[in-house]
């Protein structure tokens, strides 16, 4: 019994992605694709382009530590943002890994730079991204501005 129990998981364990897989060269090339086509979006302004790239049930913590909950919080506060920090946002994707068949993870830097040179935020994102019958769309976004390192021996 515990020979077939054994066997029946190990096939059922091969079937299964690991966490963090490597994703295939056109998941990896969608993924970044959609990263491309969100910052594309936020920084034309667009609304409906926007709205497009996001899950319904789509979250957002900003560098700030706000949470935006939900497709419209999001689409709303990127706007309210892009208005009252009119930079120009990039972001490299340095990885993509599959946490699931229909699920991964982006990492890169995200990039702020403003009219002065002084007017730049250097921080990074992590992006989920679901695969869904339209596609890949993103279900979350974590930005993250990092703190100074602290003084050795403190």
């Amino acid at each position: 019994m515990n020979r077939v129990a054994s066997i029946c998981l190990l096939i059922a364990s091969a079937c299964v992605p690991a966490l963090g897989q490597t994703p295939s060269k056109e998941d990896d090339a969608a993924v970044r694709d959609l990263v491309r086509r969100y910052v594309d979006a936020r920084e034309a302004r667009d609304a409906k382009a926007v709205e497009a790239l996001l899950t319904a049930d789509a979250d957002q913590l900003v560098s700030d530590g706000t949470w935006r909950r939900g497709r419209d919080s999001l689409v709303q506060g990127m706007l309210e943002s892009s208005r009252k920090n009119p930079a120009k946002r990039t972001i490299e994707v340095e990885s993509v890994r599959l946490l699931a068949p229909d699920a991964a993870l982006a990492d890169g830097r995200y990039l702020q730079v403003g009219a002065a040179l002084a007017d730049v935020r250097a921080m990074w994102t992590t992006i989920v991204a679901r695969r869904t019958p339209e596609g890949w769309k993103i279900a979350a976004i974590r930005n993250m501005l990092p703190a100074p390192a602290a003084p050795a021996g403190k």
